[in-house]
């Protein structure tokens, strides 16, 4: 339905810029035909016998051409502000139909990502209350519900971090802060929560940098989360912190999974931007991740990229200035 809506939309305003383009050459036209039978008519009103005949005929003719002159340089300065105004118009179209789109997947995302750890939480709540179960069964439930209710944290903070930095309600609280410890007591958590998984760390001790100690967590809780969402399980994800030449602190994030196609890499960045359709995609999220990864690293005056690992997956490297001791 969407689709045709777009199509239907898209060839009105194509008939409807072609019909005023048509208009313009037909009015170009009609002033030019006009401004030839001014001249033939004025042309035949001259005398041959008159003594200024010559002189008559060039004022004629150079009238002529300055009305000639005086239509293109209208016409193009129309046909200019038509074109720039159409390019306008449908790159706004275009737009609007995008965000509608990202908007649309954004609230069917959200909407699952809410739903299924409020449902999984509750219902391990209802089975250790409705069952007699041994010290190890309730411990696996309150460690998976406890995961669940992380997860609902971060998505959560996501969403209300991403509206106050929009707004300028969130003013940047910088202070020294030490990134080596922040992304140990990450990936401590991280493998709390994801026993399974393994984790290579590569953390130079006591790297700091002038930044908010929450927003940066926050930073280093998505990169890590979207590392896990797309690298297969037996996959290893690779973390750190570096000090590069006592000028630059690295913070890096790699997995192994299928990686980001180049035609992606400029878009995964954007607000709500997930490739696929949201009713087919099996990967959670909200597209909110990486968004608010480049937000926040902006915000602390950084660097934020991404590469190809090898053989297959991706890196997200991010640059801060080292705060000197």
């Amino acid at each position: 339905m969407k689709k045709h809506k777009f199509y239907f939309i898209s060839f009105t305003y194509w008939f409807l810029l072609l019909y005023i383009v048509s208009a313009l050459v037909w009015w170009f036209i009609s002033l030019e035909k006009q401004n030839q039978q001014m001249y033939f008519y004025r042309y035949e009103q001259l005398r041959q016998d008159d003594y200024q005949y010559q002189e008559k005929v060039v004022a004629l003719k150079d009238a002529k051409h300055r009305k000639f002159l005086q239509y293109v340089g209208e016409g193009s300065t129309f046909f200019i502000l038509i074109m720039i105004g159409a390019a306008f118009v449908y790159r706004t179209i275009r737009q609007g139909f995008r965000q509608a789109d990202q908007q649309q997947n954004f609230m069917m995302a959200i909407t699952h990502e809410l739903k299924t750890p409020i449902a999984v939480a509750r219902l391990n709540l209802e089975t250790m209350l409705k069952r007699h179960l041994n010290p190890d069964q309730q411990r696996k439930l309150l460690e998976n519900t406890l995961s669940e209710t992380n997860r609902l944290n971060t998505l959560t903070s996501n969403i209300l971090t991403t509206a106050q930095l929009e707004s300028g309600q969130h003013p940047l609280s910088a202070q020294a802060v030490n990134l080596s410890e922040i992304m140990t007591e990450q990936l401590h958590q991280f493998q709390l929560r994801h026993p399974s998984r393994t984790f290579i760390t590569r953390v130079t001790p006591d790297v700091w940098i002038k930044g908010e100690q929450l927003l940066l967590e926050l930073l280093i809780s998505n990169l890590l989360e979207n590392a896990i969402k797309y690298a297969p399980q037996p996959s290893t994800i690779t973390a750190g912190v570096e000090n590069i030449k006592d000028k630059y602190a690295i913070l890096h994030v790699a997995d192994q999974g299928p990686g980001i196609d180049a035609s992606e890499k400029s878009k995964i960045f954007a607000k709500f931007y997930r490739s696929g359709s949201e009713s087919v995609r099996k990967t959670k999220g909200t597209g909110l991740g990486l968004y608010l990864c480049k937000k926040i690293t902006q915000e602390h005056a950084g660097q934020i990229q991404l590469a190809d690992n090898q053989p297959n997956g991706a890196i997200f490297t991010i640059q801060f200035s080292l705060l000197k001791q």
